[in-house]
């Protein structure tokens, strides 16, 4: 299969995360993470706009929330708070707080978060002091609309990917520091989880330099893609069997994240990162084109 890979224009962020592709607007959002700014870009215009949210220091991730068209939820050290932007003001503003995780704990943070096929948020948090892959103080959570914080899994080292095959009732789970991928039978009426089971180990693949696994997306086959932080890679995966179907090369080591998107949703942008000085172009975003796959729409947040 030949596949392209091509950087968006003004693309950068030292720690591009959370891809989410809107639909609606045909853009695909995605956050600065380390600095509290959102970007958004313009599929039609080929352009990224960027907005720093005024007084925060992290945005982790960003969900357009359902009907209405200038509010995000967005993640902020241990708080999920909803954000107004027109999507092209450099500036966006906290509007308020929908809920906290954690809040004794200072040196953890929300990571990765996503929309669930019904709406729900689903989230963890991470330990982000000290040497984050060896320490196991974060937890995975839902919430939707009207309830409470739910932790579905605690002693989770970094809380990262997240995706669903509703026709296979799965749910699929990166805590990086395990090198894992884990699936869970997912009742898709009340996001309770069952039954984990590895389905894909990344220390097989290099074991004298286990990859760690960072963000993650699914296509309409029910195959995987999981982004590598320190592997320069994508992987196709199958879940039911672990093959690797395809490895996508990104012309950088720390690929952060992926997601579907495009008018026909077969175009995979990936986030990655600049941390610890590496070489351009780390932190450009990409896309990636002749994959032959298509993913899901992106869900907006039900508040």
């Amino acid at each position: 299969m030949s596949y392209k890979v091509e950087a968006l224009p003004d693309s950068y962020a030292g720690l591009g995360e959370g891809p989410h592709w809107d639909v609606d607007r045909q853009s695909l959002y995605y956050v600065d993470l380390e600095v509290g700014v959102i970007h958004r870009y313009d599929f039609k215009q080929n352009k990224v706009y960027k907005a720093q949210i005024e007084g925060e220091a992290f945005a982790s991730f960003i969900l357009p929330i359902a009907n209405r068209p200038q509010e995000f939820a967005v993640g902020c050290n241990r708080r999920c708070v909803v954000v107004q932007w027109d999507g092209v003001a450099t500036v966006a503003k906290v509007l308020r707080v929908l809920f906290e995780v954690q809040p004794g704990l200072e040196d953890n943070r929300i990571n990765d978060a996503k929309t669930d096929p019904r709406g729900r948020f689903v989230g963890g948090t991470m330990c982000c002091s000290g040497d984050i892959f060896t320490q196991w103080k974060g937890e995975l959570y839902n919430w939707q609309a009207g309830g409470q914080v739910t932790k579905i899994r605690g002693e989770v080292g970094i809380s990262n990917g997240l995706a669903w095959d509703v026709k296979a009732k799965k749910f699929y789970f990166i805590d990086t520091n395990t090198h894992e991928v884990v699936a869970y039978d997912y009742n898709v009426d009340t996001g309770a989880v069952a039954n984990p089971k590895v389905v894909f180990d990344l220390r097989k693949i290099r074991p004298n330099t286990p990859l760690y696994p960072d963000g993650m997306t699914i296509d309409t086959e029910g195959n995987i893609y999981v982004a590598t932080f320190n592997g320069g890679s994508v992987f196709k995966v199958n879940p039911s069997s672990g093959k690797i179907l395809l490895e996508i090369k990104i012309p950088t080591t720390q690929i952060t994240s992926v997601a579907f998107g495009g008018p026909q949703l077969d175009i995979l942008y990936v986030t990655t990162a600049n941390k610890f000085d590496q070489p351009v172009p780390a932190g450009t975003t990409y896309k990636v084109t002749g994959l032959n796959a298509k993913g899901l729409p992106g869900v907006p947040l039900k508040i």
